[in-house]
Formats: structure tokens, C-alpha cells, sequence
């Protein structure tokens, strides 16, 4: 009846092969004369969904969470992961092999200057490290006369037999109905924002296919194409794109506007940008640090600084908005079908967290529109919930009982990206689940409720969503929330809520708002809505201010709040969310799903 059409739960850990690999590893550095390799998690582009051919960490380590950075020294390895990380990464790798560090508590670059010996040669792709990350760790090791050598090729490709090929999705047109704006207006703005450079060397993927109103297929989940742009102050952009990824109909669309160039081109043009001494732009984010070098070597001038897409991309236009709307309505409609089939399957004690997640997926299938999940789903029972980044395996797959189960999803629609978490109870609510639950409710009320002066950035807001588990002495390790794509990445920048998140939030911008909780081996709480930053009118305001507007809709479990701990303004901003939920998604669900959403957002 369910299945999972865009996911597997297949276990893609290979520690057990870490042993060998690191040995031939090793024995290959030894030949290059090097000491060591640096081993980030990333493709040529940086992204956060990497094609299987861009896997290396994980082929290298077994860890296969998406954020993680290895170093591999003759005589000891580590691993470096973030807060999500902290209890997959040991549960992945070989503990007698790699040692797992807290990324927060010691950074890769201090790492290696106090592990590598004095003088030591330490080797690196330049195709996967921004210059950025490279002068971090140039900077750590200088004191220690610790040489970072730039290699032409990476050697894990040299040990990797059975390497999958590089991706070559179909590229297609998006929409005009969709993208709001055309590829030759979004190119005048990208212009505007050269600051007086030569050109611009796009080399974020999503910015790329945004700028010219293009998707793909080369990474899972992410409609992106991966390539290329050369964009210059006077004449025609160029898109590095492999061929075989453009049909004849594709190709003539983007040749009104562009010239289509070999990704093999790209040094080459680089290098006669360089030799005219022009001043070219680079992503700090995403640039590969060959292609820096590339134009310096060659006598350019690169200023490498922030994507001139970034921002335009991240402020939606009205098209954008619309459709992110409407994609939430429909994905509401999919998540509550599920959330009440849940309610009742769960307690008689047949399902898993594989099954749920096979459920989730199968709803939003037959709404007809889904083109893909936004991210595997996050489907975790009991003391898998506190993990914030699960990822349910056929090894790791748990039988969903009484206790919390938390599920965090998403779903790719031609008109929007969705991104929502629920945590609901299976069985009564312990005291302590209830006191958890609502101090994460009211922090999310919290940030959905505040109003906020023009120029105010998410880390300043980040406090908002904590303060009442700081109250109770707890806390989490992950930011509140991460800007949105439209039709792209569920992860984008540079909007976010985090004590990092120094962008000013404008108006048009779409973020997540997911506080949470998570009590290691009990359980974990987390509460996910998108939100959108708009233009407030407040009579006497002598500045211009902003607030958010909720479009994600789906229920919270009522079963798991304490109404005690609520104020009346929180309660009020719960009972009117989820009246409007309720009105909204009625008429689109069968009379029994009806019946139970009556039920699961009645007035507290």
C-alpha cells in the first residue's frame, strides 16, 4: 500500500571498510610524498546534497551524515562534525581508526597544526576547498612551517574502483509562472551588483539555475543542474554545462540569452581573464580555490566576497510567494492525512519508523504534485527523536511503540519547497514530556509572533526561541531556522535565525522557525513551521518593522502541551493558528481525516 519511491533506507555506512582504505590511503600519500590529506564532505560547488561520485568522505570513513570534514595523517585520523552529528558519527565510523571531534569544541585547521609534525606536507584538493578554508588552515600551521600542497588530482578517485559516474540530469526550463521574473531581468540586477568587477564566476549551482530559470536533476532532492556561469559586466553570460545534460529544445531556450561553453573551457577562459587583468568576482561560499588561483596565477584580480544571486535570490518575488503558499496548502493537506492515519495505526503497535516514513511519502504522492522530497525524511522513535539529523537505515529501523516519535520532512513542488517538523505522543504524555513539549512550543510562538525594526538579523531573534528552556537550564545545538529556496534548495542562505546570522531579514524572505529539545537515549522535541518575513503596520511606529507569516499548516499534538505553562497571548496565537489550519484544509480531506482534524486543533 506505501512505498518510497525517492528514498532508500538502505544502510550506506561502509566503516567496516575503513580499515583497508585508509591503509591504501595512506600508502598512496606516502607515494606523493605527503603526510597527510585533508578530507572535507563537499563537491566542486560546496553543496549540501553532494552527487555519489562526491561521496568521498563517506567511502573514506562510513559517516554519511551531510555535514563533516576528516584529516588523515600517517599515524592518526579524525573526524569533525557539528552538533547534529555528535552521536551518528560514532554510531558510523571505526572508533579504532578515526577519532570523532565536536567541530564547536576544535576546529580542523587548530587539529592538524597540533597533530601534524613540524615541516609536514599536507595535501588537498583544490576543486573542494574554497580559498577561504584553505587560508584558515594555512594561518593554523604557519607557526609550524606546515606545508599545504595543492594536488591535480584527488587521490581517494586513484583508489575508488568502483567510483559512480558524474551525474547527468536533464536540464529543463522553469516556468515563467513560477520563477516570477525572466532569466534577462534577473541578469540586469546580478550586473547592478558587480560593484565595479570585470565579471562575475558563478559557481553555486542553485544561484545559477535561479539566475537563468533552470532545473536539474544531478543531486537527490534538489532540483539543481550542476555547472558553471561566467557573467560579465558588457555582452552574453556563459554556462559551463556538461551537453549531454541539454536537449535540443533546452539548448535553444538558453542560447537566446547565453553562450554554452564545455566545463573543460573553464580554466582556459579563466586563465585569459587573468592575462587581461581582469577583476572577477567569486563566491567566498562556494568558489573552488582552483579556480582563485587560476586568476591570480594568470595576473587577474579576484575579489572573492558573497554571490551577487544570494540576496536577490533569497528575497522572493510575488510569484514566489504565491506558489510557496499554495505548495504549503497542499503539502498541509498530505502531512494531515498522515498525521491522522498515524494517530490511529501507531498504537496498535505495527508500524516502524520505515513504514511511517513510506506513509508520509505515499500522501504526498497522491496529491499528484510532488516532484521529489525537499530531504530524507527524518522518521525517529524514542531515542532516535534525539537525534536531531536520523536517518532511519533497514539496520537502524525501529518499532514505533508507546513514546515520541518525531518527523521532520519535506516535499520539492514545481511552486514551492516545503520543510516541516511534528513530534507527537503515542500513548499518555509524561509530565516531563509535557514541560519539554510546551517550553519548545512557546519558544516557536515565540519567534513566530515577534515583530522586529528593518536591519535586524536571525541573531538577534535566535534568543527568542530558547528563552524558555534556558529557564529550565536546557538548550540546543542547532540553529532556529535556515532560509528556504523556491523549487531548490530546503537549505539556503544567507537568511537564517541562528546565533551566527548576521544577514538583515527584508521582506520576501522565506526561513524556517524549529526550536528544540533533545534528551539523549529518551527522546527529542522539535516544532517546524515555514515562515515568511513581512512588512508590519504598527499606528505610530516611527520605524519601519517587520513580523513573519506562517504558512506551513499542520497541527501540533495537543496531547503533549501543558496549557498551564502557556500565557494567554501564546494560547491565543496556538487556538488562531490552528482555526485557520482547520479552515483551510477541511474541505481538501475525507470526512474521517475531518473528523479527526476537528479534534486535533479544538481550542485550548
Amino acid at each position: 500500500m506505501f512505498e518510497a519511491k525517492f528514498q532508500s533506507f538502505a544502510d550506506a555506512s561502509s566503516s567496516n571498510d575503513s580499515a583497508a582504505r585508509v591503509a591504501a590511503l595512506r600508502d598512496e600519500l606516502a607515494r606523493r610524498n605527503l603526510d597527510g590529506f585533508l578530507v572535507p564532505r563537499a563537491d566542486a560547488h560546496q553543496n549540501e546534497y553532494v552527487p555519489k561520485s562526491a561521496e568521498r568522505l563517506a567511502w573514506l570513513t562510513g559517516f554519511t551524515g551531510s555535514a563533516g570534514f576528516a584529516i588523515a595523517l600517517a599515524e592518526e585520523a579524525a573526524i569533525f562534525v557539528d552538533g547534529r552529528y555528535v552521536i551518528q558519527v560514532r554510531q558510523e565510523i571505526d572508533g579504532g581508526i578515526f577519532k570523532p571531534v565536536d567541530v564547536a569544541e576544535t576546529a580542523p585547521p587548530a587539529w592538524l597544526a597540533e597533530h601534524a609534525r613540524e615541516g609536514a606536507r599536507i595535501g588537498y584538493d583544490p576543486w573542494v576547498h574554497t580559498s577561504g578554508q584553505i587560508e584558515r588552515f594555512a594561518k593554523a600551521c604557519e607557526g609550524r612551517k606546515i606545508e599545504l600542497v595543492a594536488l591535480e588530482t584527488n587521490p581517494i578517485d586513484a583508489l575508488w574502483v568502483d567510483r559512480p559516474p558524474a551525474p547527468a540530469g536533464q536540464v529543463v526550463i522553469h516556468p515563467a509562472k513560477y520563477a516570477g521574473e525572466t532569466a534577462a531581468v534577473k541578469i540586469r540586477k546580478l550586473r547592478d551588483a558587480l560593484k565595479g568587477a570585470d565579471a562575475a564566476l558563478m559557481s553555486d549551482p542553485h544561484a545559477i539555475c535561479w539566475a537563468f530559470n533552470i532545473r536539474g536533476a544531478d543531486v537527490a532532492h534538489t532540483p539543481i543542474a550542476l555547472a558553471f556561469a561566467w557573467l560579465p559586466r558588457e555582452g552574453a553570460p556563459a554556462l559551463y554545462i556538461d551537453d549531454a545534460k541539454l536537449d535540443t529544445k533546452t539548448r535553444g531556450s538558453l542560447e537566446k540569452f547565453l553562450t554554452l561553453r564545455a566545463p573543460s573551457a573553464l580554466i582556459d577562459d579563466l586563465t585569459g581573464a587573468g592575462k587581461r587583468g581582469e577583476t572577477v568576482m567569486f563566491d567566498a561560499a562556494t568558489a573552488p580555490a582552483k579556480l582563485v588561483e587560476t586568476l591570480r596565477a594568470a595576473g587577474g584580480k579576484p575579489r572573492v566576497t558573497e554571490d551577487p544571486a544570494a540576496l536577490p535570490k533569497a528575497i522572493k518575488n510575488r510569484a514566489e510567494l504565491q506558489g510557496a503558499r499554495e505548495a504549503h496548502i497542499r503539502d498541509g493537506q498530505a502531512l494531515t492525512r498522515f498525521l491522522a492515519w498515524f494517530s490511529e495505526a501507531a498504537p496498535k503497535g505495527a508500524l516502524t519508523e520505515i513504514s511511517a516514513a513510506e506513509a508520509l511519502e505515499t500522501f504526498r504522492r497522491e496529491n499528484g504534485d510532488l516532484r521529489d522530497i525537499s530531504f530524507p525524511t527524518i522518521s525517529a522513535f524514542g531515542e532516535h527523536a534525539a537525534i536531531p539529523h536520523y536517518r532511519v537505515t533497514e539496520k537502524s529501523n525501529l518499532k514505533i511503540g508507546k513514546g515520541v516519535y518525531l518527523v521532520d520532512s519535506g516535499a520539492q513542488y514545481l511552486d514551492g519547497t516545503t520543510d516541516v517538523t511534528r513530534t507527537v505522543v503515542v500513548g499518555r504524555a509524561s509530565k516531563q514530556l509535557k514541560d519539554h513539549f510546551t517550553r519548545v512550543l512557546k519558544g516557536h510562538i515565540a519567534v513566530a509572533r515577534a515583530v522586529f525594526p528593518k536591519g535586524v538579523s536571525g541573531a538577534q531573534l535566535d534568543a527568542f526561541a530558547r528563552r524558555y528552556l534556558w529557564e529550565a537550564g536546557l538548550d540546543f545545538d542547532h540553529g532556529v531556522g535556515h532560509g528556504v529556496g523556491s523549487y531548490l534548495s530546503v537549505h539556503e542562505g544567507p537568511q537564517r535565525i541562528s546565533k551566527l546570522g548576521t544577514t538583515p531579514l527584508v521582506p520576501g524572505m522565506i526561513l524556517s522557525n524549529e526550536p528544540g529539545y533533545y534528551r539523549a537515549g529518551e527522546y527529542g522535541v522539535r516544532l517546524e513551521n515555514l515562515v515568511i518575513v513581512e512588512k508590519r503596520e504598527i499606528p505610530g511606529a516611527e520605524r519601519e518593522m517587520y513580523g513573519f507569516e506562517t504558512i506551513t499548516l499542520a497541527p501540533f499534538d495537543l496531547n503533549c502541551v501543558e496549557p498551564r505553562l502557556m500565557s494567554a497571548e501564546e494560547t491565543f496565537w496556538l487556538n488562531r493558528y490552528h482555526a485557520h489550519l482547520r479552515k483551510t484544509l477541511s474541505p481538501l480531506v475525507d470526512t474521517k481525516t475531518r473528523k479527526w482534524l476537528r479534534d486535533a486543533t479544538r481550542a485550548i
